[in-house]
């Protein structure tokens, strides 16, 4: 990867304060609302608790929006001739998808810590082993999101790109088994969608492969390969188009 551009890239998304504070502050807001604070958060879930559920479901959703706006800052650059002027450089197509995405995995990784300080100081239970692990899924599974909103930004050529996926992004959590529990005809629709094979890989360190079924509160457990092959796909399909759509667009210019 090119750390040159990698730095550059760092600087610039550091640098805009207004945007840093509501994609780091708000997944925490939401956990202190939907995780720290019902009388149920406290209820056993395996060697952990349903706080602690809830705060992998809003770190993954944080890590997701915030890898996503790489949409609107990439149509920008469009739009300024950015991207025409690297197609000017030697560095190749798939250099730049790389940066892009290393830029808003690091971004991720940040809204991932504090939604788990938060859940560390509020009441979040499960052995050590559950929070590295799922911290580290959460943080590799990332990358598939920065490639999601990247696509958005390379195939529209507005700002508005970043309202189409972040709108987009908010459906597929609700269908990716993240703000409530499926269960049914919409869990067998939501094992199709991006998100839920990123979250179920985040929460089975917690729940062992479990869903939570709604119901009656008992896991009803998978098979690995299921959120695995999910996630693997969607990677693939969103780097192979990310990388397709930069290079249309340099053609193009």
């Amino acid at each position: 990867m090119n750390v040159t551009f990698y730095r550059l890239e760092m600087r610039r998304l550091l640098r805009n304060y207004v945007n840093l504070f509501f994609v780091v502050g708000l997944p925490v807001f939401f956990y202190l609302i939907f995780g720290a604070s019902p009388s149920y958060a406290d209820e056993p879930v395996r060697d952990g608790n349903v706080a602690m559920w809830i705060m992998i479901a809003m770190a993954a959703y944080g890590a997701v929006s915030a890898t996503n706006g790489i949409g609107g800052s990439t149509a920008l650059e469009r739009m300024q001739g950015w991207t025409r002027q690297l197609g000017l450089t030697p560095l190749p197509d798939r250099e730049y998808v790389k940066v892009k995405t290393a830029t808003a995995a690091t971004m991720g990784g940040f809204t991932i810590l504090l939604v788990f300080l938060a859940g560390a100081v509020t009441g979040a239970k499960a052995p050590l082993s559950v929070w590295f692990a799922s911290g580290l899924i959460l943080l590799a599974g990332s990358v598939t999101f920065a490639l999601y909103g990247l696509n958005f930004g390379l195939a529209i050529r507005s700002e508005s790109s970043l309202g189409a996926s972040a709108g987009s992004l908010v459906l597929l959590s609700f269908l990716g088994n993240i703000f409530i529990p499926l269960e049914g005809w919409k869990l067998t629709l939501a094992k199709f969608t991006p998100l839920y094979g990123y979250v179920s890989m985040a929460r089975r360190p917690l729940t062992g492969g479990g869903n939570l079924e709604p119901s009656s509160g008992e896991l009803l457990y998978e098979p690995l390969w299921q959120p695995m092959t999910n996630l693997v796909v969607w990677t693939t399909v969103f780097f192979l188009l990310a990388v397709s759509l930069v290079h249309r667009g340099r053609d193009r210019q």
